[in-house]
């Protein structure tokens, strides 16, 4: 039997409430509502800077979208039997985790050390809030599109952002688990635009 790809009022309510507590969380945890620069962008495409993860969106947007390719392809897997409203609400505690993590002194440490994000100092709340929502657009978008276009999207995109700004997201996972200092001076090599602002 196919799996069912709607999402009942229940299991959106229970996204809602897990969306919320989610942000709740990263104001409890005093990170910044927005960018410091007291403006809100749509986009910001210069990596070393102190606006990047700052805005709604950036280039890790497409590694957030990725993600959610990832979650319905697991939860395609393995949560067959569950309707796809509660697959979507495990993504999201996932997505949330992880996004807490990530603004936790331990992984921004982590990410000054071993990745080109010298001066990461974590997301800001809009940045993250939005990081979910473009996972739970990856998320939608896996349900509808077959999934050889959703595999070539994904490969797209981290060939694309690999090429614009030397990171994506299996080059992020790498550094941040098993950092290899040639990728990581070769990323450090990259001097355009979309890096530097130069």
């Amino acid at each position: 039997m196919d799996w069912p790809l709607r999402v009942s009022k229940f299991s959106a309510a229970i996204a809602l409430l897990l969306s919320l507590a989610f942000i709740a969380i990263l104001f409890a945890m005093d990170r910044p509502p927005i960018c410091a620069c007291g403006e809100i962008k749509l986009w910001h495409g210069i990596v070393q800077s102190s606006e990047n993860s700052q805005h709604i969106a950036d280039w890790y947007t497409p590694s957030h979208i990725i993600h959610g390719f990832i979650f319905f392809g697991l939860g395609r897997l393995f949560l067959k039997r569950w309707p796809l409203g509660l697959a979507l609400c495990a993504a999201i505690l996932v997505e949330s985790a992880w996004e807490i993590l990530e603004n936790s002194p331990v992984i921004i440490d982590r990410y000054r050390e071993v990745t080109i994000s010298y001066g990461y100092a974590g997301d800001s709340i809009i940045n993250s809030a939005f990081d979910l929502v473009w996972m739970i657009l990856g998320f939608f978008m896996a349900s509808r599109l077959p999934w050889k276009v959703t595999l070539g999207l994904a490969l797209l995109f981290e060939i694309f952002t690999a090429y614009m700004i030397r990171d994506n997201l299996a080059l992020n996972v790498l550094m941040l688990v098993s950092p290899i200092e040639s990728v990581k001076e070769w990323q450090a090599a990259g001097t355009g635009y979309w890096l530097t602002g130069k």
